[in-house]
């Protein structure tokens, strides 16, 4: 029991810094803070979007994890679905011949991927 406590703060700790490094990318690219626009290139509105609002269900999560609260699972499958979504979308969007970097693609994998492993640890630590 101790144990899966201390890998809930862990993972507590891992999804808030995740959620805040999100919310951060995210938002200076939506409000345009330290003209992070200009430097970004070829960014995909849609795409910032869904990890702006990710960010949020990352660090609702996070709260959620750390009080091993049941609806921890159903926020992050929420941002999974999101991404998943918003991946769907990118394809089609590099398929109509639209701009986007790259980098794009691996970090919405990197988002999925990661955000399965949270889900997988927060149905282990709250399973009954």
């Amino acid at each position: 029991m101790k144990k899966n406590k201390i890998i809930s703060i862990i993972a507590a700790i891992i999804l808030t810094a995740f959620g805040l490094l999100t919310l951060y990318l995210s938002s200076s690219i939506l409000f345009d803070w330290f003209d992070v626009r200009a430097k970004q290139g070829n960014y995909v509105l849609f795409i910032v979007g869904a990890n702006f609002l990710c960010s949020i269900l990352y660090l609702t999560a996070a709260y959620g994890l750390y009080k091993r609260k049941e609806w921890t699972f159903k926020l992050l499958l929420t941002a999974l679905i999101l991404l998943s979504i918003g991946f769907i979308g990118l394809f089609v969007h590099i398929s109509m011949g639209g701009l986007y970097e790259t980098k794009t693609v691996g970090a919405m994998i990197f988002r999925i991927v990661l955000t399965i492993g949270f889900i997988r640890i927060t149905k282990k630590l709250l399973k009954k």
